[in-house]
């Protein structure tokens, strides 16, 4: 990773629509050549067999399989409606 530049974060700030001063330019400038820095000690780390993961935690599904089963007939569904017609539920009307 190469060093960011105080060109670079005006570049961004521009880009950004963001107004910065010279000064916070040379501030973030520092701040940002820091965290590059701090990333750069992760290449020195042995990495050869570990997996690539998306999330910090592993996370599981802990819903059930989606597996066909018996439900309740059309019938059954409409033996308790109030209203129903050519195999559906008759609701009122909302809209005129």
């Amino acid at each position: 990773m190469s060093h960011v530049s105080e060109d670079k974060v005006k570049q961004l700030a521009d880009m950004l629509r963001i107004a910065v001063t010279e000064e916070e330019a040379t501030r973030y400038t520092e701040h940002l050549n820091k965290m590059v820095d701090y990333v750069k000690c992760l290449d020195e780390v042995d990495t050869d067999g570990v997996e690539p993961m998306t999330h910090a935690i592993e996370l599981k599904n802990v819903m059930r399989d989606d597996e066909p089963k018996q439900w309740i007939t059309q019938e059954q569904a409409l033996k308790n409606a109030p209203d129903h017609e050519d195999g559906q539920f008759r609701v009122p009307a909302i809209l005129d």
